[in-house]
Formats: C-alpha cells, sequence, structure tokens
C-alpha cells in the first residue's frame, strides 16, 4: 500500500510540476515585445550576441527607426533618434528632446516596437577645455586647435585625436570644428586656410596667446561640413612635433584596424578635458540635429543633422565635456585597441560620434597603428 501510495502522489507530483512547467513557458512568451516581422527582437541574453549593425534583430528596429524619423524629427524639442536597448534589455527606438514633452506627444511604439523618450536638453559641438604644453614628439588626445582661433573676445580650441595617413603622409585627425570653423573674416578678420599652422596646446589653455603653444601641424582644408556626414578634419605632421607611432595619451597606440560599433561595447576615450574615461555604446544609427558656429564665439552659422550615428552614455558629462571634441573613441581594451568612432558632439546624458570608417572613407586615410 505504501508503495503503491508513492506511486500515487509522484504522478499527482509530476503533473503539477509539468502544469507549472507549461505556465512558465507561458509567462516567458507574454512578456515579448511585439517587433516588426522578421526582427525577432528579443532580449540579448547570450554574451556572444553582439548587436552591431549587421545584427538582423537591430536591422529590424532601425528600418523601422528611419521611417518615422523624419516625423519624429518634425516635433517640436526632438533633437534625435536612435536605436538602442530598454531599460528591460529589449530593442527600442529612442527619441531624445530638448525638455519634455507633453504625454501623448510622441507615440509609445512604432510598428511594435517601443518608444522611449529620453530628455538630453540639446546637442552641442564642444570646443573649449585644457591641458598642458608636452614636449615634442607629442601624444595625441590633447589640446589642441588651430593657432587663430580667436575672435569676438573669446578663444577656443578642442583635442587633437589621433594619426591617420594618407598614403604614407601622417595627419593628426580632429573636428571640422576644432580646426576649420571659421569660415567669416569677423572678429579675427581672417578664415580658416590650407597651411595654418596647428597648435598644442589650445589657445584656451595658454591664456589665448599662440606665441605660449608650439606649431606641430598645418591644416589641409577639408571641409566636410555642411554638406558631409561627419565632422573632421586633418593637419599634416609637422616633422617631429608628433610621434610617429600615434600614441594617445593613457591609451597607448592603437591598432591599424577598425571595428563597428554595437550596442553596450565598452568603449573609451582621452580628450582634453576629461581626460581617459569610459561608457558604453547605448545606440546606433542616431539621427542627430547639431549646431554650429561660424568663428570662435559667433553665433549660430548652420544646423547640421547627421545620420547614422553612434550613441555613447555620458551621464553628467563625465564622458565627454566641452574640450573633448576630436578625440577618439576606441574599444575598451588593454592593449592596441581598434578605433569605433570620432566624438563630436553631446549633451548631458549622451555623447555623439561619427563611424570612424565614415570618417576614413571621406578623408581617403588609414588609421596609424599595429
Amino acid at each position: 500500500m505504501r508503495s503503491s501510495r508513492g506511486s500515487s502522489l509522484l504522478a499527482r507530483l509530476l503533473a503539477v510540476l509539468a502544469l507549472l512547467g507549461l505556465v512558465w513557458v507561458g509567462c516567458v512568451s507574454d512578456n515579448e515585445v511585439v517587433a516588426p516581422q522578421g526582427s525577432n527582437n528579443s532580449k540579448a541574453g547570450s554574451p556572444n550576441d553582439v548587436l552591431d549593425a549587421s545584427s538582423p534583430r537591430v536591422q529590424a528596429i532601425m528600418a523601422v527607426q528611419d521611417r518615422h524619423t523624419p516625423e519624429l524629427m518634425s516635433v517640436q524639442d526632438v533633437v534625435g533618434t536612435a536605436t538602442g536597448l530598454g531599460p528591460d534589455g529589449q530593442l527600442v527606438i529612442y527619441v531624445f528632446t530638448a525638455g519634455p514633452t507633453e504625454y501623448g506627444t510622441l507615440p509609445a511604439e512604432l510598428e511594435g516596437v517601443p518608444v522611449i523618450e529620453e530628455v538630453t536638453g540639446p546637442f552641442r559641438a564642444f570646443a573649449v577645455s585644457h591641458k598642458t604644453k608636452q614636449t615634442p614628439p607629442i601624444q595625441l588626445g590633447t589640446s589642441g586647435g588651430w593657432r587663430y582661433d580667436l575672435a569676438n573676445g573669446y578663444c577656443c580650441g578642442g583635442t587633437l585625436g589621433s594619426l591617420v595617413k594618407v598614403g604614407t603622409t601622417q595627419y593628426v585627425l580632429s573636428n571640422y570644428h576644432v580646426l576649420e570653423a571659421d569660415i567669416v573674416s569677423g572678429g579675427n578678420s581672417r578664415v580658416a586656410a590650407t597651411g595654418d599652422p596647428v597648435i598644442q596646446p589650445g589657445l584656451i589653455d595658454v591664456n589665448c596667446s599662440a606665441t605660449s603653444a608650439q606649431n606641430v601641424a598645418t591644416l589641409l582644408l577639408k571641409k566636410s561640413l555642411p554638406n558631409n556626414n561627419v565632422d573632421c578634419a586633418i593637419a599634416q605632421v609637422t616633422s617631429g612635433m608628433v610621434r610617429t607611432d600615434g600614441a594617445i595619451l593613457e591609451i597607448g597606440t592603437l591598432s591599424a584596424s577598425t571595428v563597428a560599433a554595437s550596442i553596450n561595447q565598452a568603449v573609451k576615450k582621452s580628450g582634453r578635458t576629461t581626460g581617459l574615461t569610459r561608457s558604453t555604446v547605448s545606440g546606433l544609427n542616431a539621427t542627430i540635429s547639431v549646431q554650429y558656429e561660424n568663428e570662435c564665439a559667433g553665433g549660430v552659422a548652420f544646423t547640421k543633422t547627421f545620420t547614422g550615428q553612434i550613441v555613447i552614455k555620458n551621464r553628467l558629462s563625465r564622458f565627454l565635456a566641452g574640450g573633448d571634441s576630436g578625440s577618439l573613441l576606441v574599444q575598451d581594451v588593454t592593449t592596441n585597441p581598434k578605433a569605433v568612432g570620432l566624438l563630436f558632439a553631446g549633451s548631458s546624458t549622451q555623447a555623439i560620434a561619427n563611424p570612424i570608417n565614415s570618417v576614413l572613407s571621406f578623408l581617403g586615410a588609414t588609421m596609424v597603428g599595429q
């Protein structure tokens, strides 16, 4: 009897466990977000599930984002969109706004993809900071800028980010708005031109006196803006003034190869204001509207809307701050990291970078590295 009763109880227990198992599976299914057909928008549970732009799931969400970005960007105070991960680990569409929007202004979802508003404030091109003068040959990730970047009672500067080469000729890579942004003969009676000296540190760090800085390169005007989708500029290295291995302060030498950004990718940068900082990629395929001046403190010259950009977490501007523009975004690895992007703008919550391969393609350049 005991054994017979035990078998009956076991059978009942197994039946109950089977029922519980079915209920558990059903709950998992109910929690998944409905996504566009073929997107497979499930949580990123596997460490090997790299959510870069080649991922079919990411591509599906980016396609929805792209279809709706024009209408979203037309909404007052919307300054950008991106594909990223929501708090629950699901792929979502982020809408960045200059200030909180009224309830119902933005959709809760688009084609089944959740929409999350993030108040970032306006995105601005950062170009002010401080770093010290180095003994040449200098390392990059350092204060620098156009020698004549002084107008309207102010002087400006940014970061000399990294070393690239076109053929065998080496160039310092930075942003358009750090090296070329003076486009009117206004407060300083000149505009940026090929052959102009590029200095280290930037004027902002030497009390606006270029005689206290050193010429390290000469500008090669490329005019990436306003007509292109990258904010970049280069200056030919002056012999003996920049390390030929392209070493970056606190990062060292790079790989000659590059890598595409992926969501949750660990990254770092070395810039003239915040130095060496680390963060993670929070969005891909971003559409971002950025304001540009026509010279140092010269007022808004134009507003440029970029597409296909990289978004990096920047809480309280701890990753990127004014003067860090031109910094190179690289993998957060110890030895010879690969370049990911060129940082050029940000807010107090998010930083923005051009994909490095877009920059190199525009310039016809390659990274200097090992």
